[in-house]
């Protein structure tokens, strides 16, 4: 199963719309996983009808249209490979355990708010994945999303994608955006 996730989408506050390389990645992708901060519904309308399947969770910059739609934390099975999805996971210290002990039975844990694209493993064995923003990349040098494939209970093949700059005055991103 291939698995595109994605995270502070920030639509249209950071970007008017999507950028065309992160819908290409959702129309392949088998399992999109959107960790939050969609900010406005049409982004989730338009995921909602690209996506073949969708786990997505609401994000602190949600107001109360997506969190009537959408859970704080979502749980999916893709391919034998146990999901967790939450926005925020508090501060980089400690990170780890905490969220191994708050999703224990989780294979995997994908998360946003920071912005910042983080891949590390908990001593537990819980994979923590944050797939950076593909519209918004704050203090980072790109914006970003992931892409992984979980097959008979494994998750193989994860990939930060870069999203090239724009680099244009002309473009049609507001002001601080980039990518």
């Amino acid at each position: 199963m291939r698995l595109l996730l994605t995270s502070d989408t920030h639509v249209p506050r950071r970007a008017r719309r999507l950028p065309a390389e992160l819908l290409a990645a959702i129309d392949a992708a088998d399992v999109v996983v959107h960790a939050g901060d969609w900010v406005d519904e049409p982004t989730l309308d338009l995921l909602e009808s690209r996506a073949r399947r969708l786990v997505a969770v609401h994000g602190n910059n949600d107001g109360p249209g997506l969190r009537a739609r959408l859970p704080e934390v979502a749980r999916a099975e893709v391919a034998g490979v146990r999901f967790a999805v939450v926005h925020e996971t508090g501060q980089a210290a400690g990170r780890e355990e905490r969220c191994a002990r708050r999703f224990d039975g989780s294979d995997v844990l994908v998360f946003g708010h920071s912005h910042i694209p983080w891949d590390t493993t908990a001593a537990s064995g819980l994979r923590l994945l944050n797939p950076g923003s593909p519209t918004d990349r704050r203090r980072q040098p790109h914006c970003t999303y992931m892409t992984a494939v979980a097959d008979a209970g494994t998750l193989s093949d994860v990939v930060l994608h870069r999203l090239p700059p724009t680099g244009s005055a002309s473009n049609s991103r507001p002001a601080g955006s980039d990518c």
